[in-house]
């Protein structure tokens, strides 16, 4: 176990719907008022990062999507210590706008920017917009190029790189983003492919949602692999978290977001998710294993099971933690109020359970 405190980040809701396919009543909204006030929300309430979404296209209940980079430079403008991560899509963005981009954010926020680069997974996005399609396991060879690519910008003058993807002849980007060595970079996937990626090039490693089991399978092979490269890498694991005062309120919660799931949405999701996921050489990519109900929450995030009482959600917090989890990517079904209320009644427990894990720890030492 880790003798850091875990982190805690959250879903931007920069795209419209919410964070599951279903038709229950969400008190959120994806305008720039409401999330300006969910950032100093968050901020406020010991929030460590937040993630922004990338989206092209309408579909599976999300008819608009602000773009990710401008929103999150947005959020930083009107907080002072959160960190927001932009998403990033390698196709529709060359390593060099971003690189060029993300260190002007730096500049202009304190350090305060980080980036999620996202390999893609829906076919019909790209093609919407006139992308060329790559097969499962070249989309992550292009984005650990780009990964490549961004690092060499941010720390390198006069970069060169000769790439199947990228190609830079002796560049220079002035002025560098504010952090050293670079701003942080983090990526998702749970194929092998990913997490071979991860490995290799990234700071950080989102998970879809599992069971403790299931994700300690996964930190366990990308940290020894990761060691073999002498490279370290953190892991976050997504999480829709209901806490509610009684486990039962909390699970007729959860009822009700299933009971009144958008079938078409969902199915159409599940179709191009699962087909994402299959697509992967061992064909175990994300959601190729995820049911209809996993498939309502669009990261299996009712899997990891943060859904209960205060305690309960706190406790199973520190398992994963134990299992070697670095942060908790959440997200909620009325945001203002119920980032207001993990700050409030569940952090507060997991930083008790940390103490008492630590103390326990130094007990055995001594």
């Amino acid at each position: 176990m880790s003798l850091a405190p875990v982190k805690f980040a959250y879903w931007v809701p920069n795209v419209s719907g919410g964070l599951v396919v279903s038709k229950i009543e969400q008190r959120t909204s994806w305008d720039i008022d409401y999330n300006r006030k969910l950032a100093q929300l968050a901020e406020a309430n010991g929030f460590d990062y937040a993630l922004s979404q990338i989206r092209f296209t309408a579909g599976y209940g999300a008819e608009f999507q602000h773009e990710p980079v401008a929103f999150t430079h947005a959020l930083l403008a009107a907080t002072t210590t959160l960190k927001v991560i932009a998403a990033i899509l390698p196709g529709p963005w060359n390593p060099a706008v971003a690189a060029k981009q993300l260190a002007t954010i730096d500049q202009l926020t304190n350090g305060r920017v980080a980036v999620n680069i996202v390999s893609g997974w829906f076919k019909g996005e790209f093609t919407a917009i006139g992308e060329p399609w790559l097969e499962h396991d070249e989309r992550y060879r292009r984005s650990e190029e780009f990964i490549r690519a961004l690092k060499g910008i941010w720390t390198t003058d006069n970069f060169t790189f000769r790439g199947d993807f990228y190609r830079f002849n002796s560049y220079t980007l002035k002025p560098k983003p504010l952090q050293q060595p670079h701003p942080e970079i983090f990526q998702g996937g749970s194929s092998r492919a990913a997490r071979d990626m991860a490995a290799r090039v990234s700071d950080w490693y989102f998970t879809n949602g599992n069971t403790v089991e299931g994700i300690k399978a996964q930190v366990d092979d990308i940290r020894a692999k990761a060691a073999a490269n002498n490279h370290a890498v953190k892991v976050g694991v997504n999480a829709f978290v209901i806490a509610r005062e009684t486990e039962a309120e909390a699970r007729a919660v959860l009822a009700e977001i299933i009971d009144k799931a958008d079938p078409e949405a969902v199915n159409a999701f599940g179709d191009a998710a699962k087909q994402a996921g299959k697509a992967s050489p061992e064909g175990e990519g994300n959601w190729a294993k995820s049911s209809f109900e996993d498939l309502v929450q669009y990261n299996d995030g009712f899997k990891t099971n943060l859904i209960g009482t205060p305690q309960q959600i706190a406790e199973r917090i520190v398992a994963l933690k134990a299992v070697g989890v670095d942060l908790v990517l959440a997200g909620f079904l009325h945001y203002h109020e119920e980032v207001v209320y993990f700050g409030e009644k569940v952090l507060p427990l997991v930083r008790e359970l940390e103490k008492r894990a630590l103390e326990a720890l130094e007990e055995v030492a001594a």
